[in-house]
C-alpha cells in the first residue's frame, strides 16, 4: 500500500511505454496537420467525421484524469453517489439528440455562441462566447493541468509542479496547434481506447484481491452502495438528481463548445446522433471500472489518508511492470484530451465569434492560422496561471462551483428560446443582465458570506427559473415577431412528425430513436440495481 510518494516509482519498461505514448500522441498531430488548410477541416475536422470518433472524443474529453481520481476517491470516501453524474449523461444526450441535434447540424453553425445570435442577436452570442472561454481557460484547462500535475507529482516527486504544467500544455499544444480538431479527436479516440483496457485491469485485479463481489456486498456498508441519497445528503441530495445535476449536464454536453465541437465535425445527421448515443453507452459502465474499484479500496487499503490516493495505490500496488506503464499512459490521456479539448474549443470561439466577425474579408486559410495563433496564447495562458492555483486553493474552489451560479441565464435563453417561439432578442438581453445580476448576489450571499447553506445543484436549478420567468416576461413586455431566420432554432412539432414517417423505412439497428430507447432502458436498469 502507497503510505508517501516515496512509494511510488517506475521500472525503465514503464517510462518506456509512457515515452512512447508521448511521442506517438505529437507524430499523429504533425501528420494530420497535412491534411487541411481551410478553417472548416481545422475547427471541425471537414464536418467528415464517423460516429465511433464523436463517441470515443466525447467520452475521452468528458474523463480527465482529475475524473479518474475524483470518482475513485468520492466512492472510497462518501459512496457511489458521484456515479449519478455519469448515468444521467445519457440521458441527457438522448435528449439533445431527439431535439438540438438536427436543428445545429442541418444550419452549419461553427459555434454555439453562433446558434443564440442566430435565435436572438450578437450580444447574446458575445455573452456566453467570453463566458465559455474563461470558464475553458481560467478552470477546464488550467484545473486540469494543475491536478494533473500534482497526481504526476505523485509518480516523480522530485520536479517542480511548474515543469509537470508546462510538460502536458505543451505535448498537448503541439498536436492541438498543428492538427487542429481531427488530431484532437483521432488522438482522443486512442486515448479512450487506452483509459478503458487500464480501468477494466484495475477493476478485475481489484475486485479479486478484495475477495469478489459478494464479499464486498458482505463488508461495505449499503449507504455506500446506494445511488439515491437522502435531500438533505452534503453529496447529491436526490431532488439536486433529478434537478440541478440534470440542467449542469445539459450545459456540459449540449451547449459547451469543447464536447459540441465534436458533433458539429460529423459527417451527417446519422453519424452526429450515432455518435453522441455512443457516448452516453459509454458513460453506464463507467460505474464498474472508475468507480467500484474505489468501493474495493476500502476493504484493501482501509488506512488511506487521503481519498485522492486511492486510484495511484490502485495502479502502483496491483499492476506488473509493463501493464503498469499501458496504464499510466492512459492516465496520462485522460489528462491530455480535455486539455486538447479545451484549447481547440477556445481558438475556434475566439476565431469565429470575434475574429471572422470583426474581418470578414479574411479567407479559410487566414482564419485557421488565426486559430493556430489563439491556440498557442491559450496555452502560454493555461501554463502560466495554472501553478498559481497552489497558491489560491480556496479561489480555484470558488471557480469550480461559478457554474452554478453562471450558466442558468444561457440554458434559459437554449431551453425556452427553443421550445417557446415568443422568446426575442430584448428578453434575451435582460435575462443576461438580471440573471447575471443574481447569480453574483447569490454568489456572495452563499459562497462567500456564508448566509444560507444552498446546496450548488439546487442553486442551478434555482436561478434557472428566475431567468426563465425573466425572459417569459421582458419577451411579454417588449413583444416582437422573431424572423424566420430566428424560428429555425425552434423546435417545430411537424418536423418531428415528417422525421417519423422517414424513420419507418429503416432497419431498427440504424433508428437513433430506437437505440434511444435501448439506452434509456440500459440506464434505468443499472440505477435500478444500485437504488
Amino acid at each position: 500500500m502507497i503510505e508517501n510518494t516515496a512509494d511510488l516509482g517506475l521500472h525503465g519498461i514503464d517510462l518506456a511505454i509512457v515515452g512512447v505514448y508521448f511521442v506517438a500522441t505529437i507524430a499523429i498531430g504533425l501528420y494530420l496537420s497535412r491534411k487541411h488548410d481551410n478553417a472548416e477541416d481545422y475547427f471541425l475536422a471537414g464536418r467528415a467525421m464517423l460516429w465511433p470518433f464523436i463517441g470515443l472524443s466525447l467520452f475521452a474529453s468528458n474523463i480527465s484524469s482529475t475524473t479518474l481520481i475524483g470518482l475513485a476517491g468520492d466512492a472510497y470516501s462518501s459512496g457511489i453517489a458521484v456515479y449519478n453524474y455519469e448515468w444521467m449523461a445519457a440521458v441527457v444526450l438522448v435528449f439533445f439528440a431527439v431535439f438540438f441535434l438536427p436543428v445545429i447540424l442541418r444550419t452549419g453553425l461553427y459555434t454555439m455562441p453562433e446558434m443564440l445570435e442566430r435565435r436572438f442577436d450578437y450580444r447574446a452570442r458575445r455573452y456566453f462566447s467570453l463566458l465559455t472561454i474563461f470558464l475553458n481557460i481560467v478552470v477546464d484547462t488550467a484545473g486540469s493541468l494543475y491536478a494533473g500535475a500534482l497526481v504526476l507529482k505523485l509518480i516523480f516527486p522530485d520536479f517542480p509542479i511548474w515543469q509537470m504544467v508546462a510538460l502536458l500544455a505543451i505535448v498537448a499544444g503541439i498536436y492541438t496547434i498543428s492538427g487542429g480538431l481531427a488530431a484532437v479527436m483521432y488522438t482522443d479516440t486512442i486515448q479512450a481506447v487506452l483509459l478503458v483496457i487500464g480501468s477494466v485491469v484495475i477493476t478485475i485485479l481489484a475486485l479479486d484481491k478484495a475477495g469478489g463481489w459478494e464479499n464486498v456486498l458482505a463488508q461495505v456498508s449499503a449507504d455506500k452502495l446506494s445511488l439515491v441519497r437522502p435531500a438533505d445528503d452534503a453529496g447529491v441530495p436526490w431532488p439536486g438528481l433529478v434537478t440541478g445535476v440534470a440542467l449542469l449536464g445539459f450545459y456540459f454536453w449540449c451547449t459547451n463548445q469543447f464536447m459540441v465541437q465534436r458533433v458539429l465535425s460529423a459527417k451527417n445527421l446519422d453519424h452526429g446522433r450515432w455518435g453522441v448515443l455512443f457516448a452516453g453507452l459509454l458513460k453506464l459502465p463507467v460505474l464498474f471500472i472508475m468507480v467500484l474499484p474505489g468501493t474495493f479500496a476500502i476493504l484493501l487499503y482501509p488506512d488511506l489518508p487521503r481519498a485522492d490516493l486511492v486510484y495511484p495505490t490502485l495502479m502502483f500496488d496491483l499492476l506488473p511492470v509493463g501493464l503498469l506503464g499501458l496504464v499510466l499512459a492512459g492516465f496520462i490521456a485522460a489528462l491530455m484530451s480535455q486539455i486538447d479539448s479545451t484549447l481547440n474549443s477556445a481558438s475556434t470561439l475566439i476565431t469565429m465569434d470575434f475574429v471572422k466577425p470583426l474581418r470578414p474579408s479574411l479567407n479559410a486559410h487566414q482564419l485557421m492560422r488565426v486559430g493556430q495563433v489563439v491556440t498557442f496564447i491559450f496555452m502560454v495562458l493555461a501554463v502560466a496561471w495554472a501553478p498559481q492555483i497552489e497558491n489560491f486553493g480556496s479561489l480555484f474552489k470558488y471557480l469550480q462551483k461559478i457554474l452554478s451560479y453562471a450558466v442558468p441565464p444561457v440554458l434559459a435563453l437554449f431551453l425556452v428560446g427553443f421550445f417557446w417561439r415568443g422568446a426575442n432578442a430584448h428578453g434575451a438581453i435582460v435575462t443576461l443582465v438580471v440573471g447575471t445580476l443574481a447569480g453574483i448576489g447569490l454568489f456572495l450571499a452563499n459562497e462567500v458570506w456564508d448566509l444560507f447553506n444552498l446546496h450548488f445543484l439546487y442553486v442551478a436549478p434555482t436561478l434557472f427559473v428566475f431567468c426563465a420567468l425573466v425572459l417569459v416576461v421582458a419577451s411579454k413586455l417588449s413583444p416582437q415577431v422573431p424572423a424566420d431566420s430566428a424560428l429555425v432554432f425552434t423546435w417545430n412539432p411537424a418536423s418531428f412528425a415528417e422525421e417519423t414517417r422517414e424513420l419507418q423505412g429503416q432497419p431498427v439497428w440504424k433508428n437513433y430513436r430506437v437505440l434511444s430507447v435501448l439506452l434509456l432502458a440500459l440506464t434505468a436498469g443499472i440505477v435500478g440495481a444500485f437504488w
